[in-house]
């Protein structure tokens, strides 16, 4: 959620940074300035009605005190008065910070100075480039392809028990899903100084509302039922990212600056209905309902977020590295910002078989973005409350990366090499037909 103060006082800021989008959020701006007006009209009303109170509940007081219990009497009922009309204010201004607040939660987050301005995905901006594309001497095969012939996912059966969009890894396939997992899970806990948690794969509205999935992308997330009573509905959602549950974690806290940073890293299936997005349908990995990831969460001071997202980034291709991928790091425009986040890094891996470049990482620094919605604080060294930056970045994502590794190191005989770093986790040097 972005700074009323901030709305009132850079208004023009407010409104430009916003425009730079594209989304036309930038016309919430007015709307939300009136509805703080009106508020703001409405508690001075409130303020000086109980002032009034005060100073006649203190001459009432006084008149008991001379015996004028008449006098006295007329008072109360002046009080009384008093009271139903701020009641009805109070009630007022409960309504106007309620409809203020709705606006303020669709209202996305300010891209940083630094991110290019830009309409779409077109206009992002390679960033680095890591390694050369793997270089076949026949005609690679895409990873369904590769998949089915080895035995390493069964698309037909996924379909079968739960439609298009899911797969099931079976034998050396479910080892390699596990193997990259736990690969990951040892480098950034290991390596990158990060704390491993294991969260729940359901959450209430509140912690979607934190992270900014809520309420714009509602349509897209699975709500949870319990049994067959549809009054539960929705009050718990499969999580589309660990994002959403690990952000969350300290949600409402005052934490110590001793305490920063926080470095947690998880791994989760992530559950994503994909609403509207073209392709869920088609076979393979690349767009997938339920898809495996590690997530990255941390929470620093605003003065050392932007630090601390670069060496976030420089985490997640250090996966890439290790599994010698080519990929290359791309920085959004504006256009192609996620609603929450200020600024953000996307890695992209080579696939030879898909013949494109397909993201594997999102690495974002969302400022007090998530903080100011999760109300989630520090006390400085002065002993003030402060908003801290929060970032996320995949480090990385299933089922992509799988796709890239099994595209990339396919041989002439159809057997698929292990990459080194992730033999130990695997225990072969190589899947075999």
């Amino acid at each position: 959620m972005l700074d009323i103060k901030q709305i009132r006082e850079a208004t023009d800021f407010v409104r430009e940074r916003l425009a730079s989008r594209g989304g036309g959020e930038e016309s919430l701006v007015d709307e939300v300035l009136e509805l703080d007006e009106r508020r703001r009209r409405l508690l001075a009303e409130v303020e000086a009605l109980k002032a009034e109170r005060n100073r006649v509940s203190k001459e009432i007081g006084r008149l008991l005190a001379e015996g004028k219990r008449e006098e006295a009497e007329a008072r109360k009922r002046e009080t009384r008065s008093l009271g139903d009309r701020i009641a009805e204010l109070d009630r007022q201004v409960g309504e106007v910070e309620a409809a203020r607040e709705a606006l303020m939660l669709r209202m996305p987050n300010l891209p940083h100075e630094s991110v290019p301005v830009g309409r779409s995905a077109e206009e992002n901006v390679v960033v680095r480039v890591f390694g050369e594309p793997a270089r076949h001497a026949f005609g690679p095969k895409t990873h369904v392809e590769l998949c089915e012939r080895l035995g390493l996912v069964d698309f037909a059966r996924a379909a079968k028990v739960s439609g298009s969009g899911f797969a099931l890894y079976t034998g050396r396939g479910a080892r390699l899903e596990r193997a990259l997992i736990q690969f990951m899970l040892d480098l950034h806990t290991r390596e990158h100084g990060y704390t491993e948690v294991w969260p729940p794969l359901m959450v209430g509205p509140a912690c979607l509302e934190g992270v900014g999935q809520f309420p714009k992308f509602k349509d897209q997330y699975y709500g949870v039922a319990e049994g067959d009573d549809p009054s539960n509905l929705g009050r718990l959602y499969l999580i589309p990212t660990a994002e959403t549950v690990v952000a969350n974690l300290h949600r409402e806290e005052i934490l110590r600056e001793g305490d920063l940073p926080i470095r947690y890293c998880a791994y989760t299936p992530c559950f994503r209905g994909e609403a509207g997005a073209a392709g869920v349908g088609t076979r393979g990995l690349i767009r997938m309902h339920q898809f495996d990831k590690v997530e990255l969460i941390q929470v620093v001071r605003p003065e050392d977020g932007y630090e601390a997202h670069e060496a976030m980034v420089r985490h997640a291709e250090r996966v890439l590295q290790l599994l010698g991928l080519h990929y290359r790091v791309v920085l959004l425009c504006t256009g192609d910002l996620g609603f929450a986040s200020a600024k953000t890094y996307d890695l992209e891996v080579w696939a030879p078989g898909q013949g494109t470049y397909l993201e594997v990482s999102s690495v974002s620094n969302c400022e007090e973005f998530q903080a100011r919605r999760m109300r989630l604080r520090y006390k400085d060294c002065q002993g003030v409350n402060r908003h801290p930056h929060v970032l996320n970045g995949s480090g990385t994502a299933l089922a992509r990366l799988y796709v890239a590794l099994v595209e990339t190191y396919q041989q002439a005989d159809g057997s698929v090499l292990i990459p080194e770093a992730v033999r130990p986790y695997f225990g072969e040097e190589r899947i075999t037909p």
